[in-house]
């Protein structure tokens, strides 16, 4: 198999799911250091998790308007390969938080109905402007709350040359896994109720079948690709 879509697993509270989670293949794992949310942990807690997890299976902290101190001490408690904000940070805020800890982050984007392709890639623009530490959008669906909605958004809104550097969120599960990653193409998903039995607790049948589901699109789109270089 040629195209691999990475896949991050987020919210994360338990150590059998972050071992389901290691062994169906994920490439990266979640923990959120927002205290409002159903899936918090301490960046204590998550250092306990992380301790059996392997090489090349990175952490990352989710984190919604956080200020410099409590990333840098989330950094310093657990080994976080990446940051993820999650809230209403401005470039420079977000770009000062990862200075702080010195690592990479991902920027959320939360989708409305009116957001156009354009807003993305200026909002893009902007951040990777503002940081040598920028990695990419997270896009989300908007809702009034922070932390990831659950739901899905549109999307034909996402700019063809802006999907194979984003990561998709919003309302992904093993049913419509794979028509997003066929459909958009991200160069990674980010999943988390579309794969719990309850909020924070993980289903192992779940986490296994929405992995599968992203490496049957991950096939098709070998299937295209090969097709089109025959043609």
């Amino acid at each position: 198999m040629l195209h691999r879509t990475r896949i991050k697993m987020c919210g994360l509270t338990r150590a059998e799911d972050v071992a389901a989670v290691v062994a169906a293949g994920a490439d990266a794992i979640g923990f959120v250091f927002y205290a409002k949310s159903p899936r918090f942990v301490t960046p204590a807690r998550a250092a306990e998790l992380l301790a059996a997890v392997p090489p090349f299976v990175g952490g990352v902290g989710l984190f919604v308007n956080a200020g410099v101190d409590e990333v840098a001490a989330a950094v310093r408690a657990a080994p976080l390969a990446m940051l993820q904000f999650h809230g209403d940070e401005t470039a420079q805020h977000s770009a000062a938080l990862a200075a702080a800890a010195q690592r990479p982050f991902m920027q959320v984007f939360r989708v409305r109905p009116d957001t156009t392709g354009a807003d993305l890639i200026e909002y893009e623009q902007r951040y990777r402007a503002a940081s040598t530490l920028f990695s990419g959008l997270l896009l989300d669906t908007y809702v009034d709350a922070y932390g990831g909605a659950g739901k899905v958004f549109d999307w034909s809104l996402i700019p063809k040359e802006l999907a194979p550097r984003v990561v998709l969120s919003g309302g992904l599960s093993v049913q419509n896994a794979t028509d997003a990653v066929v459909r958009v193409r991200p160069y990674a998903v980010d999943v988390s109720s579309g794969i719990e039995a309850a909020k924070g607790i993980k289903d192992a049948h779940r986490i296994l079948a929405f992995v599968e589901a992203i490496r049957a699109a991950d096939a098709i789109l070998d299937r295209e690709n090969s097709h089109d270089s025959l043609a």
